[in-house]
């Protein structure tokens, strides 16, 4: 019997299987529940290809929905669909994240408000639209789990994304006290870095590959995200019924030492 046996669950953020989300589909496959993927502009074809790729009798049969978090009538259609095929949902994975290039690298004050925007819209206010396009199908022990990493410092290269993954960790807050009285939880993530497709976009990233593993109590493999798996599908699970507005490191221990 599997951790989530029966239950369904939506997955954003696959792009190919070096992805955490696909460790996560994976995972959530191997422990009985029935997912869909969702994909936005071109990097759907991507999704669909990858999602060919998960290890499953039916991996074929694994749909792909278009999902634009910065398109609010993708949600609706979305909703529509999940609802037609399953008639309800019960966990949400947001693993969507996205900063242009001017706000990433060594010039924090580079970045106009333009392209600040964008990266609060896509990985921040994300999670907001997921809720409002999956809850309603949502029922007691729903459970929203998001991809993060650790702000409670600066990091070198990081910028407008570390911004925006602060915020997003006030919104999961704010979606825990809204969603809890109906038995629907909230909860992040924090991972360590792990070599994906988002993680070659951030100049300087090889600074953390250098350090993690050094520095982290529980030592860090930066090409094992199974670890990070585990912790998401724990928490879509009903393993853990009173938490949510949480913050889980999954790091090694990197963010409890000092330097």
């Amino acid at each position: 019997m599997g951790l989530l046996d029966g239950k369904k669950i939506v997955i954003t953020g696959v792009l190919t299987d070096a992805s955490l989300a696909f460790g996560v589909a994976q995972m959530a496959l191997d422990e009985g529940a029935d997912i869909v993927l969702t994909g936005a502009g071109r990097a759907l074809r991507l999704t669909e290809r990858t999602a060919r790729k998960l290890s499953h009798p039916n991996a074929e049969a694994i749909e792909v929905f278009e999902l634009d978090v910065t398109v609010p009538e993708h949600g609706d259609v979305v909703r529509d669909a999940v609802e037609a095929k399953w008639g309800c949902v019960d966990g949400v994975l947001h693993a969507i994240g996205f900063a242009p290039e001017s706000c990433l690298g060594d010039d924090f004050m580079a970045a106009p408000w333009d392209d600040v925007a964008v990266a609060m819209h896509i990985s921040t206010y994300s999670l907001k639209m997921l809720a409002d396009a999956f809850v309603p199908l949502m029922g007691e022990g729903g459970a929203f789990v998001g991809l993060d990493f650790d702000n409670q410092q600066a990091w070198p290269a990081y910028n407008w994304m570390g911004v925006a993954k602060s915020a997003l960790q006030s919104v999961n807050r704010y979606l825990a006290k809204e969603l809890g009285p109906r038995g629907i939880r909230s909860n992040l993530v924090a991972a360590g870095p792990v070599k994906t497709m988002a993680a070659k976009s951030i100049p300087g990233f090889a600074l953390f590959e250098d350090t993690w593993d050094g520095r982290a109590p529980l030592g860090w493999n930066v090409n094992d995200s199974e670890p990070v798996a585990r912790a998401v599908i724990a928490l879509l699970s009903d393993w853990f019924p009173a938490t949510t507005g949480e913050i889980i490191h999954v790091d090694g221990g990197y963010h409890a030492v000092g330097a």
